[in-house]
């Protein structure tokens, strides 16, 4: 089997996305595929660049340390986020993909964030959302 984490880097939902990617990994011995998207990568995205592959680096890191099997990828192909985990789901043909939601304002907890909604509604596989 092989999950695809949806992994923004820094927020405090990704910690509860890793959490539940890891009890899916050793329930059904799979591996995880945690890749974070960008859209495009100028001057100033360059720092946030370096920290997500900077939080990339401990992830492996720590699902090694699990003895999960775990493969980390920044996706800068110039699709939006949602566009860009569906694509790469369907590339490695991944059987589930599990995504962080962040309820920010009552309006927020009514809907879904863009990337969050594509990834669900455009997805082949089952979607798996974290809060």
């Amino acid at each position: 089997m092989k999950i695809l984490v949806a992994y923004v880097g820094g927020l405090d939902v990704d910690r509860a996305v890793l959490e539940v990617a890891k009890k899916h990994a050793k329930a059904f011995n799979a591996s995880l595929y945690v890749a974070s998207s960008m859209e495009r990568v100028s001057e100033r995205e360059r720092r946030d660049l370096d920290k997500v592959e900077k939080h990339l680096a401990y992830v492996k890191e720590t699902m090694d340390a699990e003895g999960i099997e775990c493969e980390t990828h920044i996706l800068v192909r110039g699709l939006t986020p949602g566009e860009d985990i569906v694509e790469f789901a369907e590339d490695q043909k991944v059987d589930e993909i599990i995504i962080g939601i962040e309820k920010k304002s009552k309006v927020g907890k009514l809907l879904f964030g863009s990337n969050a909604q594509y990834i669900i509604l455009q997805s082949s596989c089952p979607v798996v959302s974290v809060k």
